[in-house]
């Protein structure tokens, strides 16, 4: 089992950075995929990004490729998701969670974190 605490949310003007991490507890943590997904008010749960078990495979939403990178650490037992180039829209409770499977998919995910808010100001 693993369990999750997100945390690095917070206000930033458009164009800024943020950097959010995931700290993970549980021995098996190397053995899940990590993934970030986040909800704006009144939207659906998006998927953001997604990193497989060993960090060999990467994936993200279009509407983030090229400004947001998705890392881990197993040895640290940690994720993070680097988010440069903020845009308002980019404004929502991010969530990381761990799945055995590398998918875009919230259903395929078993864990997941109290999620951390992310406010971009125009």
């Amino acid at each position: 089992q693993v369990q999750l605490v997100e945390s690095g949310g917070g206000l930033v003007q458009a164009g800024g950075s943020l950097r959010l991490s995931c700290a993970a507890s549980g021995r098996t943590f190397s053995s899940y995929a990590l993934a970030w997904f986040r909800q704006a008010p009144g939207k659906e749960r998006e998927f953001v990004a997604t990193i497989s078990w060993n960090g060999g495979s990467t994936y993200y939403a279009d509407s983030v490729k090229g400004r947001f990178t998705i890392s881990r650490d197993n040895i640290k037992n940690t994720g993070v998701l680097q988010m440069n180039s903020l845009k308002p829209e980019d404004t929502a409770v991010y969530y990381c969670a761990a799945s055995y499977t590398t998918t875009q998919d919230s259903n395929e995910y078993d864990y997941w974190g109290q999620g951390t808010q992310v406010t971009v100001s125009s």
